[in-house]
């Protein structure tokens, strides 16, 4: 057992530690928390720069592809027949067909021969990929026609348009059709104007879809999976 004197000399032992030692050991933790702190603050502002960097990379791409575009159809959009809003090309329906049909008439043919030329090469050169959207107006398909809805029309005027683009020269392998009906109308279908700008084609370079590790086309060897 300790004896008081023992436990004396402990105290005093404990007392004679200097305080300087104590406060270092503080400071040496608090500068390490401090360390740690401006590590990962600075990792923050580097991860934000280079998002920053990247967003304005991408900004700058979309301005420079909108001009290449806008470049590419300066003819056909002098004439006042085509629109270019945010990268998408517009033509009215009444340009192309007559009401309730999906068959060209001559302007509506002769405009597409003359988008086709600078359409293929800006598809050719940005390795793009055309999608060819139909619309339509919210008025019911007129009885007696053979289409059984708006989205019938607008698909069928969508391929019409992209069999023309084709013909014209425009790769197969370039284009597509997809169909709206009426959604997405671009004003109220409350008057025979508002109607008319939605019965429309609308012509959007985009991104070609990447191709998997397998070639298109190719499939496994069906007897191979047979057995």
């Amino acid at each position: 057992m300790l004896g008081h004197e023992d436990l004396e000399a402990g105290t005093s032992l404990d007392a004679d530690v200097p305080v300087w030692a104590v406060f270092g050991d503080l400071m040496a933790g608090a500068l390490g928390a401090f360390a740690l702190i401006l590590v990962a603050a600075l990792g923050m502002q580097m991860d934000l720069t280079e998002r920053l960097k990247t967003e304005q990379r991408e900004r700058e791409a979309q301005t420079q592809r909108l001009q290449t575009l806008e470049q590419a159809l300066a003819g056909p959009l002098a004439g006042g027949r085509v629109t270019l809003v945010d990268g998408r090309i517009g033509i009215s329906g009444n340009v192309l067909f007559a009401l309730n049909s999906d068959e060209l008439q001559p302007e509506g043919r002769q405009l597409l021969r003359s988008l086709s030329g600078p359409l293929a090469s800006y598809l050719g050169s940005r390795n793009e990929i055309l999608m060819v959207s139909g619309f339509t107006d919210d008025q019911p398909v007129r009885g007696g026609n053979r289409f059984a809805d708006n989205w019938e029309l607008s698909a069928q005027r969508a391929l019409t348009v992209t069999r023309a683009l084709i013909e014209a020269g425009v790769p197969p392998s370039a284009v597509f059709a997809a169909a709206f009906g009426a959604e997405q109308a671009v004003a109220p279908n409350t008057d025979a104007t508002g109607r008319a700008r939605n019965r429309r084609v609308e012509m959007a370079p985009m991104p070609r879809p990447a191709r998997s590790g397998v070639a298109a086309g190719a499939g496994p060897d069906r007897r191979d999976a047979a057995r």
